[in-house]
């Protein structure tokens, strides 16, 4: 499929994209916190057609001790992608971007974790995608603060993460599988709401400075959407349903 096409598919001229959102309109977004039990705290996220599960263990002792800090406690972070999470099996071995998104995951959570309020210990979180969809990093990201905030870790605010992007010349939220692929810019953020505050903040792909200003706008307001999902997902499991 050609250059054009793949342009006039991303983006009708009634402005609706490839699967019929609106170019403010994110993809449908459940969060359910818990539900792992030998977990100290877990979170699943269904994030358009991405499932993944989040397992959150500590604050406990540092094995080898060495990498221990007496200062500060230390926040591991693993990514895996199951073989069946894509079309093609996908090796078991962790990949090289695996290993990025755990470290840029760890990166973006660390600010808002109180480290130092546990010295010598260590939190892990263990983050299992089971369907992969586009934008996996931001929904684990999302996932993930749940899990610590379900753990009962000390948090200045839980991340809540979106990406925003550019597609056949439009700035749009959410960018999914497809819009990755064939579109023009990805750029996934990660926010603290309740501090205003960027963790993180990535971009592929070539955007104008007023672009880039409308894509950081946009993505934040994602972001925003799914702070308030995460909320309720622990409101829920805590409180019990309300009526919404």
């Amino acid at each position: 499929m050609g250059g054009r096409d793949a342009t006039m598919v991303l983006l009708d001229e009634n402005g609706i994209r490839c699967d019929g959102r609106k170019v403010d309109e994110p993809r449908r977004i459940m969060i359910k916190a818990g539900g792992l039990k030998n977990a100290d705290g877990s979170a699943y996220i269904e994030f358009g057609d991405n499932k993944i599960l989040v397992g959150v263990f500590g604050p406990r002792d540092v094995h080898p001790k060495h990498m221990s800090n007496t200062d500060t406690g230390i926040l591991r972070v693993r990514y895996h992608m199951e073989p069946f999470s894509v079309g093609e099996r996908k090796n078991p071995a962790p990949s090289r971007r695996e290993i990025e998104i755990s470290k840029v995951i760890k990166e973006a959570l660390e600010p808002a974790v109180m480290l130092e309020k546990f010295p010598r210990t260590a939190v892990d979180v263990f983050i299992e995608v089971l369907q992969a969809d586009g934008g996996t990093r931001c929904a684990a990201l999302s996932a993930a603060s749940v899990a610590l905030a379900d753990a009962g870790i000390p948090m200045r605010d839980m991340v809540a993460a979106c990406a925003s992007g550019k597609v056949a010349d439009t700035i749009v939220l959410d960018v999914n599988n497809e819009e990755d692929q064939a579109g023009q810019a990805d750029m996934p953020i990660g926010y603290m709401p309740s501090l205003e505050k960027i963790t993180l903040l990535q971009l592929d792909g070539v955007l104008t400075p007023e672009e880039y200003k409308k894509c950081v706008d946009v993505g934040v307001q994602g972001c925003k959407i799914v702070y308030d999902i995460q909320k309720k997902a622990l409101k829920d499991k805590y409180f019990g349903k309300g009526d919404d």
